[in-house]
């Protein structure tokens, strides 16, 4: 019983040696690494979008104080 925590750190850590996982086939390697994506390319699209309407609405509501101001006068 005391020797089965070091056994099953011994098989964590075995399994976790470090090596390259095997290679997949189809395509180039150049390609599939083109293709990856990481988690955080969802996240900046989703916040570069939001820039992009962050800027339209200031850029409306420019145009609208513009005619309000136009009418004012």
């Amino acid at each position: 019983m005391k020797t089965l925590p070091p056994l099953l750190c011994l098989f964590a850590l075995a399994a976790c040696t470090g090596k390259p996982p095997e290679p997949q086939a189809g395509g180039t390697g150049q390609a599939r690494a083109a293709s990856v994506a990481t988690p955080w390319d969802a996240l900046k699209q989703d916040e570069q979008r939001a820039k992009d309407v962050q800027k339209l609405v200031n850029k409306q509501a420019e145009q609208q104080r513009k005619q309000i101001e136009a009418q004012t006068q």
